[in-house]
């Protein structure tokens, strides 16, 4: 006797599920958002491949002539196909500088948050936990925080490592500078949404068989309470995320941030700015254009993403 075909429907593919969740068709019912998505994925491209798309390696000496310093973009009269956008005084392609800055950015943003994300969801897990003094002391020390602006958290760590390395402080140190100072800065916004969260999860049911099969704390607060208030951490960062771009850039431009020879966007802009009233605007002028294109996108998609994942607008 045969048995009888397998008639059940076979599981949808993960594409397929995208497809049809009401997230994606948030993203593609705007046109502004899925705009947005496109400029930020470009510009992190091309930030990425910074090393294979730039025509010209603006950090190698041996590649400058000061014979090819200030000339214009290349629609202008005197301008190059070698140098699309431009050089500055040095002779370093605007172009390439553009894309190596760019990467500098992002790579110092994403650093920045990452380090906030993860102090601020810790502090907040152990907050809304555990509750009582540890609650009472997390949240007195975010007030405290909050009266600290970034720039001031930069200027008073960048003064302590100047202090204590002098003029000798690598590269890497700034780098790790301007991480910490965007790190200190934004991780309370993590700290009370995960807070608040946890305090709704800590009295629901899995918590509770947690708790009666024996689990640990730890585990309990980073294998199943994490996962079910990630929805808002992900909106928090996204923006967090352009408003660590600029914020390296108001500390680059300040004179804080990473050297003339590693430059930033944030750098790039101050450089620029010394030589535009001298006629040489696209120096300062295609850098501001790429941050600003840059920040913007990410804000849209920020924006798009904390209206998508708020189930009260669905």
């Amino acid at each position: 006797m045969t048995s009888a075909p397998n008639t059940s429907p076979r599981p949808a593919s993960r594409l397929k599920r995208i497809r049809d969740s009401d997230i994606w068709f948030s993203f593609t019912r705007s046109w502004i958002t899925m705009i947005a998505a496109v400029i930020a994925l470009v510009l992190v491209a091309s930030a990425i491949f910074a090393p294979w798309i730039a025509p010209n390696d603006p950090f190698d000496p041996a590649t400058l002539s000061l014979l090819d310093g200030s000339k214009p973009p290349v629609w202008a009269a005197e301008g190059e196909w070698r140098f699309p956008l431009g050089t500055d005084q040095q002779g370093r392609c605007v172009f390439s500088s553009i894309l190596f800055g760019m990467r500098i950015s992002i790579i110092v943003g994403f650093a920045g948050v990452l380090l906030a994300a993860t102090i601020g969801i810790t502090l907040g897990l152990i907050a809304g936990y555990l509750g009582g003094a540890a609650d009472s002391i997390i949240m007195r020390v975010a007030d405290v925080q909050l009266t600290f602006p970034a720039i001031l958290i930069a200027l008073l760590i960048d003064g302590t490592t100047r202090a204590l390395f002098g003029n000798q402080r690598s590269e890497t140190t700034i780098f790790w500078v301007l991480v910490i100072s965007i790190g200190l800065s934004f991780w309370v916004q993590y700290a009370r949404t995960v807070r608040g969260s946890t305090m709704v999860e800590r009295n629901k049911e899995y918590v509770q068989a947690a708790r009666l099969i024996g689990l640990s704390k730890p585990v309990i607060l980073f294998r199943h309470v994490l996962p079910n208030v990630t929805g808002p951490v992900l909106v928090i960062a996204t923006i967090n995320l352009a408003l660590a771009v600029i914020t390296e850039a108001t500390l680059s431009f300040l004179g804080v941030g990473l050297p003339p020879t590693q430059p930033s966007l944030g750098t790039l802009i101050q450089i620029g700015n010394e030589f535009l009233f001298s006629g040489e605007w696209w120096v300062v002028i295609f850098p501001g254009i790429a941050l600003a294109s840059l920040v913007l996108s990410v804000n849209l998609l920020g924006d798009w993403l904390r209206d998508a994942l708020n189930p009260r607008l669905r």
